[in-house]
């Protein structure tokens, strides 16, 4: 961690790599002015070590990263331009060397990818994204984090997960994504695949942000989160007790069916189906 550290500040001081300042919609561009320092060295942070979380099946990591590098090369092209083109070339290009190794890397693994590979690969996604974000819109912003949505959910969902148990974030558990996934039932391969179907999710919706006018942001916005939040309670990446949404709708569930008997047969149904299966 003081490593990353070290070399974030590198990147902000001598590379001049960093973002300053902010542009909301139907607002004027926010300063970030010394808030630029800490919000540049949080992204680097964060970015390098989610991809690192990641990384805990064969092929999970390179397959994600390559996925997120290719859709940040395409968005690339519609954001950058001039001398930036560069960006959107050294993301295929890392993307095309996660693709040459992944036959290696997918299960079963004949090279693997360790800390030092995922480390420098979450490393340069994050710097790629700062490169053109220098003075950035708030879509533009937003879209390497939808591409990065597996990596990022998962890592912050394990922070919270772990505060939720009263544990350090620091303390590794088996409640990660993939591990979730594998509880249901999926084999190693059937999980890594999934987790590719999930990333290719993520980077069709931030295309979806690039082509919304600025109206129909906020509610794409409500519409994924709303979307994340099901999903990661339905797997139960918050623990099998931390489910407020599922309890919600449970709860509405059970208010319609007091008022309707024809709601509560149909949920009937559903629950005499879950307990067949």
């Amino acid at each position: 961690m003081l490593g990353i550290f070290i070399a974030a500040l590198i990147i902000y001081f001598l590379a001049g790599i960093r973002v300053n300042e902010i542009s909301l919609p139907f607002m004027s561009p926010i300063n970030l002015s010394w808030w630029s320092l800490p919000i540049t060295v949080f992204w680097i942070l964060a970015l390098t070590n989610a991809v690192n979380l990641i990384d805990g099946l064969d092929g999970l990591a390179t397959g994600v990263s390559m996925i997120s590098l290719s859709t940040m090369g395409i968005v690339g092209f519609f954001f950058l331009h001039g001398w930036q083109n560069y960006v959107p070339l050294m993301c295929i290009m890392l993307a095309t060397c996660l693709l040459g190794f992944l036959p290696y890397n997918f299960h079963p693994a004949k090279i693997f990818l360790g800390d030092t590979g995922a480390l420098y690969i979450g490393f340069m996604i994050s710097i790629l994204s700062l490169k053109g974000l220098k003075n950035v819109t708030f879509i533009s912003l937003l879209v390497p984090i939808i591409i990065l949505g597996v990596p990022l959910t998962d890592t912050i969902f394990a922070m919270i997960r772990r505060k939720l148990n009263k544990k350090p974030i620091t303390v590794a558990d088996k409640h990660h994504l993939h591990h979730q996934l594998m509880r249901m039932g999926l084999s190693h391969r059937q999980t890594v695949l999934a987790i590719y179907g999930i990333s290719l999710l993520f980077s069709f919706i931030s295309l979806v942000f690039i082509s919304s006018p600025a109206w129909g942001i906020w509610p794409l916005m409500i519409g994924l989160l709303f979307a994340l939040e099901l999903f990661v309670e339905t797997i139960g990446l918050l623990g099998d007790k931390f489910k407020p949404l599922l309890h919600f709708i449970q709860n509405y569930i059970n208010k319609m069916h007091r008022s309707d008997p024809q709601v509560g047969i149909s949920h009937f149904s559903i629950k005499k189906d879950e307990h067949k299966d």
